[in-house]
C-alpha cells in the first residue's frame, strides 16, 4: 500500500508553512546573537548559545521541531504501512538520521571539512528516506535552515534548490497523474524560507555594522572627553602656576630685592652715616614683615598636604594629632562624632584643618599644656570643630605682652577671618589657669557672603 501523494503534498505544504514561521523566528534569534560575534553575512556561524539565552531557546525550538517532524513522519508510515518489508529499513534510517542530527552541534559551527561531510551524509540519509516514504519530506525546511546556516551563500542556495527538486521528483513519481500543486508548492515554500533567512541575515549584518559604528563613536567620544579633561587640567595647572609666579614676583621677589638693596646701602653707610644705615635697616625690616604676611597668605590659600593625600578631613585631623604628639611635649587626642550626610566642601575641610593646625601650634608654643583634644562634630546643619587644652589659659579680652615687649596676636585674627569667610562663628572660652577651648562652627548650607575681615589687631594673643 503506497502513501497518497496528494495527501502527503497537502500536509507537507501545511507543515512547511508552519515550519517556515518557526524558521524565520529562529533565524531572527540567530541574527540577534550573531550581531555581537562580528562575523559578516558570508560567515554563517551558529550563535553563541551560552552568551544569548534567547538564541539558545530558539535553537532548542528548531531542534525540537526537527525531531517532532521526524517522529510524525515515522508514526505516519507505521500507521499506514504496517508489516511491510521496508519497515525495518525505515526505522533504522530514521534512528540514523536522528543520531546524525544530534552530532551536528558537537562538530562545531564553522564550515570545516568534517562539518561538510556530516551535512552531506545527513542530506543523503534524508533523501533515501524520502524515496522510501515521501512523508519524510516534512523535514525539508529544517534542512534548508541547516544548510543556509552552515554553507556559503551560493553553496547554500544550490543545496536548497537540489533538495526542492528532489522533493518535487519524489512526489511526482508517486502521483497517478500530473498535479500542478506538487510542482509549484515545494519551490514556493523553499523560496519563501530562503528569502526570509537571507533578509534576516542582511538585517543582522546591518545591525552589526551599526553597532560597530556606535561603538567606534562612543570610543571616540570617550577619548575626546579624556583628552579634553586632561587639557583642562593642564591649562588649569599652568594658569595656577602663572598666577602664583606673578603673585610671588610682584610681592615676595620685589620685597626681597628691595631688602637686598637697602641692606647693601646700610652696609656701605654703616661707618660714615650710622643714622642713614639704621633707617635702611628699619625700612628693610618693614618690608620683611610685609613679605612674611604675603608668604603666610600664600600658605593659607594652598591646600593642606594632609588633605591632598585624599584621606579626608577626619584622617587629616588624626594625622595632625599624631604628629603633634610625636613632635611636641603634649598628648593630642582626636575624636569624631556623628556622620556627615554628604561630603564636606574642599574649602571647608581646608579651613577646618588650618584652624586646627594654628590652634595646636598656639597650644604647643604658648599654653604650657600637657594634653589637648581635637573634636569634630557633624550636626544636621553645621560642622563644629573644638580644640581644648589644659594649659594656663588667658583672658581673651586682655592683650598679652611678649617678653621682649610689644604685642602678639596674628593667629586668632587669621582663624576668625577663615571662619567669617565661610559664614561661621568662632568662640573662645578661657580663663587664667583653666585652659582654653576654641570652637569653630561652620554652616553646611550657603550663607550670605560676610564682609571682609578687619585688619588683624594685636589685641588678641596667639
Amino acid at each position: 500500500m503506497q502513501e497518497s501523494p496528494q495527501g502527503v503534498t497537502m500536509e507537507v505544504s501545511a507543515q512547511v508553512s508552519v515550519t517556515t514561521g518557526r524558521s524565520s523566528r529562529a533565524i531572527t534569534g540567530h541574527q540577534r546573537s550573531s550581531a555581537g560575534t562580528g562575523y559578516a553575512v558570508q560567515h554563517r556561524s551558529e550563535p553563541d548559545l551560552s552568551a544569548d539565552p534567547d538564541a539558545r531557546w530558539l535553537a532548542l525550538l528548531m531542534h525540537a521541531a526537527f525531531f517532532l517532524l521526524l517522529s510524525a513522519s515515522l508514526a505516519r508510515f507505521l500507521l499506514r504501512h504496517p508489516g511491510e518489508a521496508r519497515t525495518p529499513w525505515i526505522i533504522a534510517l530514521s534512528v540514523g538520521l536522528a543520531v546524525l542530527y544530534l552530532l551536528g552541534p558537537v562538530l562545531g559551527s564553522r564550515p570545516t571539512p568534517r562539518r561538510l561531510v556530516w551535512l552531506s551524509v545527513l542530506v543523503v540519509v534524508w533523501m533515501v528516506l524520502v524515496i522510501l516514504a515521501p512523508s519524510y519530506a516534512w523535514c525539508a525546511v529544517p534542512l534548508f535552515y541547516t544548510g543556509l546556516r552552515i554553507l556559503p551563500p551560493r553553496a547554500a542556495y544550490a543545496l536548497v534548490a537540489l533538495l526542492t527538486v528532489f522533493v518535487v521528483v519524489a512526489q511526482l513519481s508517486l502521483a497517478k497523474g500530473f498535479d500542478p500543486n506538487l510542482v509549484l508548492a515545494p519551490p514556493a515554500v523553499a523560496a519563501v524560507a530562503t528569502a526570509v533567512f537571507v533578509q534576516m541575515q542582511r538585517q543582522a549584518a546591518r545591525q552589526r555594522e551599526l553597532a560597530a559604528q556606535q561603538r567606534e563613536l562612543i570610543d571616540a567620544l570617550l577619548r575626546t572627553r579624556r583628552e579634553l579633561a586632561a587639557t583642562e587640567r593642564r591649562e588649569g595647572t599652568l594658569a595656577e602656576r602663572q598666577r602664583l609666579s606673578m603673585e610671588i614676583h610682584d610681592t615676595l621677589a620685589q620685597g626681597l630685592s628691595s631688602q637686598q638693596m637697602l641692606l647693601q646701602a646700610a652696609d656701605r653707610t654703616w661707618d660714615s652715616d650710622p643714622s642713614a644705615a639704621r633707617r635702611h635697616v628699619l625700612t628693610a625690616t618693614g618690608i620683611a614683615e610685609r613679605n612674611l604676611a604675603e608668604a603666610r597668605r600664600f600658605v593659607h590659600d594652598l591646600a593642606p598636604a594632609d588633605l591632598a593625600e585624599g584621606g579626608g578631613l577626619e584622617e587629616a585631623l588624626r594625622a595632625l594629632a599624631a604628629r603633634e604628639t610625636v613632635q611636641g611635649r603634649i598628648t593630642v587626642r582626636c575624636h569624631v562624632e556623628g556622620t556627615p550626610h554628604s561630603a564636606l566642601p574642599d574649602r571647608v575641610q581646608s579651613a577646618l584643618l588650618r584652624i586646627a593646625q594654628g590652634a595646636l601650634s598656639n597650644v604647643r608654643e604658648h599654653a604650657e599644656a600637657t594634653a589637648a583634644a581635637v573634636t569634630l562634630t557633624h550636626l544636621d546643619d553645621r560642622v563644629v570643630l573644638d580644640i581644648a587644652d589644659n594649659g594656663r589659659g588667658f583672658s581673651p579680652s586682655a592683650p598679652v605682652v611678649r617678653p621682649s615687649g610689644g604685642l602678639r596676636g596674628h593667629g586668632l585674627p587669621a582663624v576668625r577671618a577663615r571662619v567669617q569667610q565661610l559664614g561661621g562663628t568662632l568662640t573662645i572660652e578661657s580663663a587664667p589657669g583653666e585652659g582654653t577651648v576654641l570652637t569653630a562652627a561652620i554652616p553646611l548650607y550657603p550663607a550670605p557672603p560676610s564682609p571682609p575681615a578687619p585688619p588683624m589687631s594685636p589685641e588678641e594673643p596667639v
